[in-house]
Parts: structure tokens; C-alpha cells; sequence
């Protein structure tokens, strides 16, 4: 059983998180942030993740805290679901268009977390969203998850569509990553261990 739950308490926020990597993309998602739920009901239908996420946050004050520690239980989740990552893919990548805007998403469950992220939409909203958001959300993942992430925004006029792109991306890139490899059961890595 390739799941996990995680939770997450502070004096900001209120997480919990319940992911089956083996799902059929069914999301219920309720951050108090509409438009962090609907892009992470794109991770969870283009990844094909059964994906929960319950947060509650001190939205009075900003958006920054919720999305930071949503990321950081998400990416808990998937390094508890994969436990030693053996027999997985490792390497996931993904480009993906949303009308006139391209998203690149390329990742490696390494355990060395880094972000590497190229946004030209920096200080834009959507919505009452700030898409600045949206690399806080990435470094959480990576950070809890342990991967390597480099994503970026190659074309976009509209900052929903770039914001969608690359949370589409996102979704089919972790699919890849975390897919069984039906020829080799073993930990990709020449080290022998992947932390």
C-alpha cells in the first residue's frame, strides 16, 4: 500500500493530508485558498493521486503560511508513501500547454531537495492568488518530499493559464516518478539507497 497520512499542527495552520499514489485522481482538497485547491486538484487528477488535504490557516494575515505548510505536508506524504523508493521510475518530466501559456516540470526524487524555478509572471495575481505563491509551494514540496524540482513558465499572457500549466505538469511529472518500473524492482540509484 503505496499511502500516507500526514498531519500538521502550529499556532498558523492546521494540516492534514491523505495520499494514495495508486489512485485514480480523485481530489478533495479544502485549504480555505480556492484557487490553491484547484490547482491542486490538477496535481491529483493528472497524477492519478487519491490526494485529501484539510487545512485551515491564518488567511487573515496572508495566503504564505497555509500554502508553505500545505507544501510541506504534501511532500511529507509522498516521501512516507514511497518509503525506501525501490522499484520506482525516479525521474518524472513534463510539458504541458494550457492555451497560449507552456509549462516544463522536471523532477528526481534524489533526496536532495532543490528548486530551481523560472517564473516571468513574478508579482502577478490570479485571482486574489499571488502567483509568488507558487515557488513557496514548490520548496516546500521539494524540502519534505526530497526531490530535485526544476519548473518553469516558458510562455503565458494569462496568469491563471501559467499557474495551471505548471500544476498540470507538476501532476503528470510526480506520475512518472513515483510509477512502479516493471523491470527493475531494485532502488535506482548506482549508490544503492536514495534518502
Amino acid at each position: 500500500m503505496r499511502t500516507a497520512q500526514i498531519s500538521r499542527k502550529t499556532t498558523e495552520t492546521e494540516v492534514n493530508v491523505i495520499l494514495a499514489l495508486d489512485g485514480t485522481g480523485i481530489g478533495k482538497i479544502s485549504t480555505g485558498i480556492g484557487f490553491l485547491d484547484h490547482m491542486l486538484d490538477h496535481v491529483s487528477k493528472h497524477g492519478l493521486f487519491d490526494l485529501e488535504i484539510k487545512a485551515k490557516g491564518d488567511l487573515y494575515v496572508d495566503h504564505h503560511h497555509t500554502v508553505e505548510d500545505v507544501g510541506l505536508c504534501v511532500g511529507a506524504a509522498f516521501r512516507d508513501a514511497l518509503g525506501d523508493k525501490r522499484g520506482i521510475r525516479r525521474y518524472g518530466s513534463a510539458s504541458v500547454p494550457m492555451d497560449e501559456a507552456l509549462a516544463n516540470v522536471s523532477l528526481d526524487f534524489s533526496g536532495r531537495p532543490l528548486l530551481v524555478f523560472s517564473n516571468p509572471l513574478a508579482n502577478r495575481t490570479a485571482g486574489e492568488f499571488t502567483l509568488d505563491l507558487i515557488p513557496v509551494f514548490l520548496q516546500a514540496l521539494a524540502d519534505r518530499a526530497g526531490i530535485t524540482l526544476h519548473a518553469s513558465v516558458n510562455a503565458a499572457e494569462n496568469p491563471h493559464h501559467a499557474a495551471e500549466a505548471v500544476f498540470k505538469a507538476l501532476g503528470r511529472s510526480l506520475r512518472t516518478a513515483v510509477e512502479v518500473d516493471p523491470r527493475d524492482k531494485n532502488i535506482p540509484s548506482t549508490k544503492g539507497i536514495l534518502e
